[in-house]
């Protein structure tokens, strides 16, 4: 088995009024040897227009980029092969995302669709919060599938003034599609049709002001995981698979009490062997650590460590699920962290990734 990882970053390379500057270079490629802790870099691209969101196949073989671009009516996904040994990322096409604010993007499990979530601002263009495509034989994409639009809205005026998609992930099982909508406080599932439409399954609902915005799935498939954006918090719900309906279990505040009107919530991932979960805080600047209860999906601290800069916007686990990176937006730096499989605990290795305004990063083998 190899050592190393490839780790791929998208990082912020034009302004945006809700960003604290633009200091990325768009896409690019490391890599990460886990014993010694080494990386380096093996090839870049500044030929897209903010990626602020990746999705990598399994093989790393090919990435595929949401350009969020403030304004835009559409956002853009764009496709590129990596030739690991060459060191070289080739671009293969774009597709309109057929919404603006083009926020996150999964390939399902069976490798044949990529769906992307438009957070969406304002009105006007296609306004649809969720985008199917398919792949052509070298990996770039089809034209659009098939696309979907909620309605409605939720009691923050500023951040929930209408739908908001957020993220669109597939459960372990696939096929099925959970949307978090932070403007609508909602969990909407859909089925994921052969033909790419996406049939709609259930609505699930989460407490008022709450501001959904990633999923982590347990991998027993039976729990997911929500971090919360607005009020802070982790929720545990249990997932039905047949009917698409997730049902609270538990919740959690992400940060101490005394953080909790600072702070917004951003991305959660779950150890490989599903004991614990871990949170980026923006505003407390940390990384919250929960254990799982794996037979009742119930959540309790483990601590609080500090996310090694400013701004946590992302977070991923190695495949060994021996170290988590934070991409730390407004430090223009992404920390590595050793994490105890027995405690769940983090340590700051002190080594780290270099990079302006870190937005994604994304690891496979």
């Amino acid at each position: 088995m190899r050592k190393d990882c490839l780790v791929f970053v998208g990082s912020l390379n034009r302004e945006a009024p809700y960003f604290q500057g633009a200091r990325g270079v768009g896409l690019s490629v490391y890599s990460f040897d886990e014993t010694t802790l080494g990386t380096r870099k093996l090839a870049e691209t500044n030929d897209v227009d903010n990626p602020t969101f990746l999705s990598v196949t399994p093989d790393g073989s090919h990435v595929y980029a949401n350009s969020e671009v403030f304004t835009w009516r559409e956002g853009t996904v764009s496709a590129y092969s990596f030739d690991r040994a060459s060191g070289t990322l080739i671009y293969l096409n774009k597709q309109p995302s057929l919404g603006s604010i083009t926020a996150h993007n999964t390939i399902t499990r069976d490798g044949t669709k990529l769906l992307v979530a438009n957070y969406g601002m304002g009105e006007g263009g296609p306004d649809r919060a969720v985008a199917v495509y398919g792949f052509e034989k070298d990996g770039a994409l089809s034209a659009p599938l098939a696309s979907i639009s909620h309605k409605g809205s939720g009691p923050n005026a500023a951040r929930q003034e209408r739908s908001h998609a957020h993220s669109v992930t597939e459960t372990i099982a696939g096929g099925t599609a959970i949307v978090a909508d932070l403007g609508i406080d909602r969990l909407v599932s859909y089925r994921i049709e052969r033909d790419g439409n996406l049939a709609k399954l259930a609505e699930s609902g989460l407490p008022s002001g709450a501001g959904p915005r990633h999923l982590a799935l347990h991998p027993n498939g039976r729990f997911v995981f929500v971090m919360n954006e607005l009020d802070s918090t982790i929720v545990s719900m249990a997932l039905d698979e047949a009917s698409g309906k997730l049902t609270l279990i538990d919740a959690k505040p992400a940060v101490p009490s005394e953080a909790r009107d600072s702070n917004h919530c951003a991305d959660v991932q779950i150890s490989p062997d599903g004991r614990f979960v871990y949170g980026s805080n923006r505003g407390h600047d940390s990384v919250v650590i929960m254990a799982v209860d794996q037979q009742a999906g119930s959540l309790s601290l483990v601590g609080y460590v500090p996310c090694g800069g400013a701004t946590p916007r992302n977070l991923a686990l190695t495949p060994s699920g021996g170290h988590l990176f934070s991409a730390n937006q407004n430090a223009d730096r992404i920390s590595i962290f050793a994490r105890d499989a027995d405690s769940g605990m983090l340590t700051d290795t002190g080594c780290a990734i270099e990079i302006g305004t870190p937005m994604c990063v994304k690891l496979v083998r």
